[in-house]
């Protein structure tokens, strides 16, 4: 009997509910698997199922609290969250099950449409149009998932359909506690992966025909202009192909030798530069004669005529065959990982595929698992990941992506991928082309891509110098927010912590409100306010409506301070952000070294902490590569920041983990937002009294410290009178940057900024700006004018 290999099985050892937890009848099965998760099974023979499935990995619950009553005919179960009514042996039908969620006068039963749930990123994004699936967030406070249909995972970790009809509903009742709600999701589903840390760079990624020399002019053009890249991955061409049609053969395994005359040396020569190498593969078409190893395949299944081997996900000896002989020997050549660029209409057959493809590029201790493929709308948690399709380039589609990106949250997911730049059709617009870049910087996968053709202009180069410099500024901001990145990537993979997440889970008032529902959490410490518009072109800035929640912000390239709870209009050149740091917010950055595609753990790292509260941030460290950390092969650093008002304290120490991990020295410079110059300033390196360079860097107080063994614990500790800036947003000073940058006449800016600060009512500023037509200001900017005072209104 033929098995799958040993890095295809899963563990069986917490497939089965506790016994104390499950009551039983002739047709139907229930587990109380948590306070809030319920399992309601129905087989009108009387079989019920054990078997994991591609969704459900853990049943092994700890039996939680809950009272039960049941007699011959009902069955009746209250725990802390909910309480459940069924009239035994009768179908799953009509009010036979009825489950009121407690505190509320919310119930369920197998009728309920769930219409308040929020719903989910689904497929993808189809030119501009989203898909949007059930997600397991809902104002109701409960929501259902039936497994019913999905695969299922033999002992050795093979996928086959289930042919027995079953009725097999997971049932969670949280009311407001969604983050339970995730946390019962993930230990019921598993885990997500740790993605590795080179997929948190730069990724380049075109449908091109690319051979060797352009590659190396590709990655030549990118170090020149100082751009980090991490990841090449080659679309469709980089295999053979029909020479007499080009979009004949979308499924291939071979180099193409007149690209690619020798592949060890491709991988070679990104490899030396710090960039991995992804392939893209469809295997729909099957394993075709002119593939290198296609009599090793045939051999191995027995097909005697030189005919296409028919892709078969479902056929064990099949898969056997095409990881064999077709994925290693790729893998052999130093390809890091793949795209699955494969959507049937079956999604069955893209998870499945999906499933075998991830657990095979980790097959390795040495490799992490990765891949990225197309959403198959279950367990989609479980691939590094998802692609969204091939969006257009335009402003609707980048106004979707942020919306996209936080909805994915709803069922746990965080690792999307979209085309920055947009993929293909729309017109190049450099405005759209940093905003598109922007949003990459804070996005969970930045990857530019596009379709082939000359006039699609990914490459930063190609465009202006002003917009070469804002996306390249952004490119290496985010290289330096790898070590945030990771240590979030870490948290999601750990504790299930998606790295993005919406508003509306604190502030469920925002969703229905067009002005904030992009906004979303960047990890625990940032929020971004993301632009999806065209700037008005008097002004020169893109006009933001802003919510910001609860507590104290500051705005992450300025500090200005932003009091929350509240809405702001605000305004930004192409060069600036919305990105918000909270009151004690702690984020490491790494310093680029000159290796700028190094994605490694940094020598150097820049720390931000920022007023006003004191918070622990733990940075969590590995190889980034390999799946040692699963064996304790990490460390987790602490920064500690204890905030008075007049004395700053920072504690860098280790605090779990095995050392030899990270640097054994590391300089620190440690930057402390908002703060004038310490009278005083002293550093301990544990015990001793340690030396530092002190000085203010325009709002910014900096403590650098050098040669710091990490295995120790370095001690920062400033003190001095009024050092904290109390430097507030004022919209009047917006207002008069706007005045002073546009092109009008000196006399006419001075009498504009009379009006606009002077103690008027809106309706005489108004009136006064309207005069102005008679001295020579120009309609257009009366009328921007006008707008602006609308504006401070609204502030």
């Amino acid at each position: 009997m033929i098995s799958l290999d040993s890095h295809f099985r899963v563990d069986y050892s917490h497939a089965k509910a506790r016994d104390e937890a499950v009551f039983k009848g002739q047709r139907y099965r229930i587990t109380v698997l948590t306070e809030r998760l319920v399992r309601l099974e129905y087989n009108k023979d009387g079989i019920f199922f054990d078997d994991l499935t591609e969704q459900v990995r853990f049943r092994d619950f700890p039996v939680p609290e809950f009272k039960v009553s049941q007699d011959d005919y009902h069955l009746e179960i209250t725990t802390k969250y909910f309480f459940f009514f069924f009239s035994k042996e009768k179908p799953f039908e009509g009010l036979n099950i009825e489950v009121m969620l407690l505190d509320t006068d919310k119930s369920w039963n197998i009728r309920s449409r769930e219409v308040r749930n929020f719903n989910t990123s689904g497929k993808g994004i189809v030119g501009t149009k989203p898909d949007y699936q059930k997600g397991l967030y809902s104002t109701e406070g409960y929501v259902s998932f039936n497994d019913s249909d999905s695969l299922i995972i033999n002992n050795d970790g093979f996928l086959f359909v289930n042919q027995k009809p079953r009725t097999d509903i997971y049932l969670f009742m949280y009311r407001r506690d969604f983050g339970l709600c995730l946390q019962d999701y993930f230990r019921l589903t598993g885990f997500p992966p740790l993605i590795p840390r080179y997929a948190l760079g730069i990724w380049w990624n075109r449908n091109e025909i690319y051979n060797f020399q352009d590659i190396e002019s590709l990655v030549q053009n990118f170090n020149k202009y100082r751009i980090p890249l991490s990841v090449l991955l080659l679309d469709e061409f980089w295999h053979l192909k029909d020479s007499r049609d080009l979009t004949r053969y979308k499924t291939g395994y071979t180099f193409n030798r007149n690209l690619f005359s020798d592949p060890d040396h491709l991988s070679r020569y990104l490899h030396e530069r710090g960039i991995k190498l992804g392939l893209t593969i469809d295997p729909s078409e099957g394993v075709m004669p002119h593939e290198d190893y296609y009599e090793n395949v045939a051999s191995s299944l027995g097909v005697m005529e030189r005919t296409t081997i028919p892709f078969n996900v479902f056929d064990k000896n099949f898969l056997m065959s095409y990881f064999k002989f077709l994925i290693e020997p790729l893998e052999q050549k130093g390809v890091d990982f793949f795209f699955l660029k494969y959507l049937p209409q079956d999604l069955r057959m893209l998870r499945a595929m999906s499933h075998y493809m991830t657990l095979e590029s980790g097959k390795n201790k040495e490799k992490r698992a990765m891949l990225m493929s197309y959403n198959g709308l279950v367990g989609s948690h479980h691939i590094p990941a998802l692609y969204s399709g091939e969006t257009f380039v335009d402003w609707e589609t980048l106004n979707t992506l942020p919306y996209y990106n936080s909805m994915a949250s709803n069922k746990g997911l965080s690792w999307w991928s979209h085309d920055i730049g947009g993929y293909q059709n729309g017109t190049e617009e450099a405005e759209l082309y940093v905003r598109y870049n922007q949003l990459g910087c804070f996005s969970p996968i930045y990857r530019l891509s596009s379709k082939g053709g000359k006039y699609y202009k990914r490459e930063p180069w190609k465009w202006d110098v002003k917009t070469l410099t804002i996306v390249s500024d952004y490119a290496r901001l985010r290289y330096r927010l790898i070590p945030y990145l990771y240590s979030e990537n870490y948290k999601y993979h750990r504790i299930g912590m998606p790295l993005i997440e919406p508003l509306y889970y604190i502030h469920p008032e925002v969703y229905d409100e067009p002005n904030y529902k992009n906004e979303y959490y960047f990890g625990t410490e940032l929020l971004v306010a993301p632009i999806t518009s065209r700037k008005d072109l008097l002004m020169n800035r893109t006009v933001e409506r802003i919510f910001l929640p609860d507590g104290v912000w500051y705005d992450f390239k300025t500090g200005k301070k932003f009091l929350g709870n509240k809405r702001y209009v605000t305004f930004y050149k192409d060069e600036d952000y919305p990105v918000f740091a909270k009151s004690g917010s702690i984020i490491p950055l790494g310093n680029l070294g000159d290796n700028l595609n190094d994605t490694s753990m940094p020598e150097e790292l820049e720390i931000h902490i920022f007023p006003g509260k004191s918070n622990i941030y733990k940075l969590y460290e590995d190889d980034g590569e390999s799946s040692l950390h699963a064996e304790g092969y990490s460390i987790t650093t602490a920064i500690d920041y204890n905030y008075l008002q007049n004395n700053h304290t920072v504690i860098i120490r280790p605090v779990e983990g095995k050392s030899g991990i990270i640097p054994n020295v590391r300089n620190y410079k440690i930057r402390f937002r908002n703060t004038r110059k310490a009278d005083s300033v002293v550093v301990h390196l544990d015990q001793d009294e340690y030396p530092c360079d002190s000085y203010v860097e325009d709002s910014d107080f900096i403590v650098e410290v050098a040669n710091v063994t990490t295995t120790s614990q370095l001690t920062v500790n400033c003190k001095g009178k009024n050092i904290e800036i109390d430097a507030s947003h004022i919209i009047n000073e917006d207002i008069d940057s706007i005045i002073s940058d546009i092109q009008i006449k000196t006399n006419l800016k001075e009498m504009l900024a009379n009006i606009m600060f002077s103690d008027m009512d809106i309706s005489k500023k108004r009136i006064e700006i309207k005069k102005l037509k008679n001295v020579g200001l120009d309609k257009k900017f009366v009328n921007m004018f006008i707008k602006l005072v609308e504006y401070i209104s609204e502030f």
